[in-house]
């Protein structure tokens, strides 16, 4: 089964293929479903042509298009044939002519939005020239089995973790009728994790539905997370070609360590042998995430029930590891450091460990008091709580924020691309 993830910008897309995706979706500007993603734009198809090597592409051309939004795609072709997709997502057959007559070597998958639940629409979609469909999310494993098996020559692909919507296969009125943000139109409100406080119904005056709420969250509306890393097995019997992640308005954090966890999880699967399973498995509640379920794949029971916990968040994303420098030589430590410990910092010793200095892209504050770890593809993570803070003078500093010029001094080996985080206490 192939390993789908989500990019909503140049660096989630490198870390998606980094930590082990198969395939990633990103989506274009203007006609995605997550308007207030990074998206795609301006020359950013040569950065996906150096880093993309042998995997997949998907864009997301998935909103419903109005006359002048199809316009706008007719007057976009030339630029979207810049990059390099190997399939479109698509919602709307009203721009089926369209793609078909510009990209006829560039596969269509079906989007969920489009809600296909039944055999006969999957047949009539196939007929049309779609190689995947992306069923409504409502559909149960045994429900996908039977499209499978009455639908020849068609991909089958379904999400199999992240956010739920409340509504059937997220074709929500909620946020357009009280924001005027159309979610159809790429530009929900998340109007559903909204803090509501009581409700009431005209024809049942003083009955009041009570909602449970804590920090960001609210019970009534709020559907429960999807988590299907422990039945990947009953995916793969049921049929399922691809599994899709959710989340390109998430952190990097997110898209490497849920990627991750399903590579390995996956590995296995297909008879490789996957030192620490279980630990890779469990990193996935180190990212933040709402109550988990099962979604309707076992039944209805589960996600129809929404959630009365807030959002669990055991770990703080600090940045990642942009490249190594020169390493530095124990005897030159206290000149690039100005003002730091003597030169046996890193060893309790009398012989001081050979040190490393590393750029970082700082995404929230790192102190050198903290204690951090980093993970990489196949390092589940290392700890670290003897490392120097530089500045871009490479004069030691407590603390780093987002958007300075950082680097690290530590005696750990690192690499481009791995990441650090801290647990919250």
């Amino acid at each position: 089964m192939e390993l789908l993830s989500p990019a909503g910008s140049i660096e989630k897309l490198f870390y998606a293929y980094e930590y082990g995706a198969d395939a990633a979706y990103i989506g274009l500007k203007n006609f995605s479903l997550r308007a207030k993603a990074d998206n795609f734009n301006d020359d950013e198809y040569n950065e996906i042509k150096k880093i993309k090597k042998n995997k997949k592409l998907y864009a997301a051309l998935n909103i419903y298009f109005h006359d002048s939004d199809i316009k706008l795609l007719e007057q976009e072709i030339e630029y979207i044939s810049l990059y390099p997709i190997d399939a479109f997502i698509v919602s709307d057959p009203g721009i089926l002519p369209l793609l078909q007559k510009h990209f006829p070597k560039t596969d269509l998958h079906l989007s969920t939005q489009a809600n296909c639940v039944n055999s006969n629409s999957a047949k009539l979609y196939r007929d049309m020239g779609f190689s995947r469909i992306i069923p409504g999310r409502e559909l149960s494993l045994k429900e996908i089995e039977a499209i499978k098996n009455n639908v020849d020559n068609l991909e089958i692909e379904v999400f199999i973790h992240g956010a739920m919507c409340l509504t059937y296969s997220g074709r929500c009125f909620l946020s357009k009728y009280l924001t005027d943000r159309s979610a159809n139109k790429g530009d929900c409100a998340h109007s559903c994790r909204w803090q509501y406080k009581v409700l009431e119904e005209s024809e049942r005056k003083g009955e009041f539905f009570p909602v449970i709420e804590g920090e960001n969250f609210t019970s009534i509306l709020s559907s429960k997370d999807l988590c299907m890393i422990d039945h990947l097995q009953d995916l793969k019997n049921a049929g399922v070609d691809s599994l899709k992640i959710e989340g390109r308005m998430k952190s990097v954090y997110y898209t490497a360590v849920v990627t991750r966890a399903y590579r390995k999880a996956l590995d296995s699967l297909e008879g490789k042998t996957v030192e620490n399973l279980e630990k890779y498995k469990n990193e996935l509640f180190k990212v933040s995430h709402r109550e988990l379920s099962t979604g309707f794949f076992y039944g209805k029971d589960d996600i129809e029930t929404p959630t009365f916990k807030p959002y669990d968040r055991e770990y703080s994303f600090l940045g990642t590891v942009i490249e190594s420098l020169t390493p530095a030589s124990p005897a030159k430590r206290t000149n690039v450091s100005e003002g730091s410990p003597p030169a046996n910092c890193f060893n309790e010793s009398n012989s001081p460990k050979e040190t490393f200095i590393y750029t970082l892209d700082v995404k929230n504050q790192i102190r050198d008091s903290d204690t951090i770890e980093y993970i990489g593809p196949d390092i589940m993570y290392l700890e670290d709580s003897n490392f120097i803070l530089l500045d871009e003078n490479m004069r030691r500093v407590e603390k780093s924020d987002h958007g300075k010029i950082t680097y690290l001094q530590t005696d750990k080996v690192l690499h481009s691309g791995y990441i650090i985080r801290k647990e919250i206490v």
